[in-house]
């Protein structure tokens, strides 16, 4: 089993033909991602990395069987992207589009929870199941296949925990780089869930940030479960001052309970393995594993 996206994932790529979306695109090929075709109104019917090309996200589902989409659009038209994607009755979308106006956001998040479909970002690096699928931007060689978990807000954050896992002789079941923006379609706590409720995961490593109170949220979850399955912790902008936007857009100080220091003690409280660097994501995982309830 895997969580999103596997081998059988039949993916389009909205904006397929423009810069971003060519090079994304012809990476997923190459990693073995089934890519079945990609939208750009007006280019319907040609043919681009040797797959078809339509007018429509509901073109692409009827005539190619999509069932996962990628998005790959300026932030203007993103909003606008995503409801095409799941009134064509996609059932994993992914966005990458950064910095889509929040008002618009606001009504994407409610339209979608009536769609019945799973929203990854804006603003993220995608989804990857090693050796199966790579719906996204990260690199695919740093991703080897194995038991661990990933959800993280940062792209980059992805890719050093997935190489610190690796390195310590784990590795990655799936990894969900669920976004920076302010508001994105799944949260902290829904893509830990996501990985709890998967066999094929036994450790999950959560990644998050100053800001709101996703991390919060999703260990207070987990130590309602239980503690099932190990889980190693990071939050990134620890010397952040406060008020100060960090890169991501939804990286703002607002309050103590959204400063690192507070997130991570919950997280501790929560029985979380938290870990102050990720260099030490990996070696705190194994040590965690150890630990683990039978």
């Amino acid at each position: 089993m895997s969580v999103l996206v596997n081998k059988d994932s039949r993916v389009v790529v909205q904006g397929f033909t423009g810069k971003e979306g060519s090079f994304h695109a012809s990476q997923m090929v190459e990693y073995g991602t089934r890519v079945v075709g990609g939208v750009t109104p007006g280019k319907g019917g040609q043919e681009h990395l040797g797959v078809p090309v339509f007018n429509t996200v509901e073109q692409a589902v009827k005539e190619a069987g999509a069932n996962v989409s990628i998005i790959f659009v300026p932030p203007a038209f993103g909003a606008d992207a995503i409801l095409e994607a799941a009134d064509a009755g996609i059932g994993v979308i992914v966005c990458i589009t950064e910095g889509i106006p929040v008002k618009d956001m606001i009504y994407v998040k409610d339209y979608i929870k009536r769609k019945g479909c799973r929203l990854i970002g804006p603003n993220c690096p995608g989804v990857i199941t090693p050796g199966e699928a790579k719906v996204g931007i990260m690199p695919g060689f740093v991703f080897k296949p194995g038991r661990i978990g990933i959800v993280s807000k940062s792209g980059t954050l992805t890719y050093e925990a997935a190489d610190q896992v690796v390195k310590a002789g784990l590795g990655i079941s799936t990894a969900i780089g669920i976004g920076g923006d302010p508001i994105i379609g799944t949260s902290t706590k829904e893509a830990v869930e996501l990985l709890m409720n998967d066999p094929d995961t036994d450790g999950i490593v959560m990644i998050g940030e100053i800001g709101g109170n996703y991390e919060a949220l999703a260990s207070r979850w987990v130590k309602e479960q239980g503690n099932p399955k190990p889980v190693v912790g990071f939050i990134a902008g620890q010397t952040a001052p406060k008020g100060k936007r960090m890169g991501h857009a939804g990286a703002i100080i607002g309050g103590a309970d959204d400063t690192a220091e507070a997130k991570k003690a919950i997280m501790s409280q929560c029985g979380i393995s938290v870990v102050e660097s990720p260099a030490h994501i990996g070696r705190t995982m194994v040590q965690a594993m150890g630990l683990a309830k039978a």
